[in-house]
């Protein structure tokens, strides 16, 4: 039997653009995902921590560099430039991978979407 746990988190990324007429996502640096181990078009669940709002989309890779978060098409009306959000992807384990499982947390400063850590919890 498999269960889902926590793969990955950003923590306290700030929202620095909304694109309404985008056909949907969320865009993210490229140094972003490779520091979470998120894939480009892996599913996420974001949380915004100014609103409340919570939403599933997909991650797609911007600039690298450009320290972009970035919600696209529909998700643009679930927050505002300057929100601080929560990224989260999971993942289904086996109970003996589970026993060793540590997920790779990524925590942001909170300000300009500078990286002060990551670790495995």
């Amino acid at each position: 039997m498999l269960s889902f746990f926590l793969k990955s988190k950003l923590h306290h990324v700030r929202v620095t653009e909304a694109s309404l007429e985008y056909r949907g996502s969320m865009t993210l640096d490229p140094d972003f995902l490779d520091a979470a181990g998120i894939a480009p078009f892996e599913k996420i669940l974001v949380a915004n921590l100014e609103n409340g709002e919570r939403f599933e989309t997909y991650a797609i890779a911007g600039e690298r560099g450009s320290r972009i978060c970035c919600l696209n098409g529909a998700t643009a009306h679930k927050g505002k430039v300057g929100d601080r959000v929560i990224v989260f992807t999971f993942c289904a384990l086996t109970p003996e991978e589970a026993a060793s499982h540590r997920p790779r947390i990524v925590v942001f400063d909170g300000r300009d979407n500078a990286i002060v850590s990551t670790s495995d919890i």
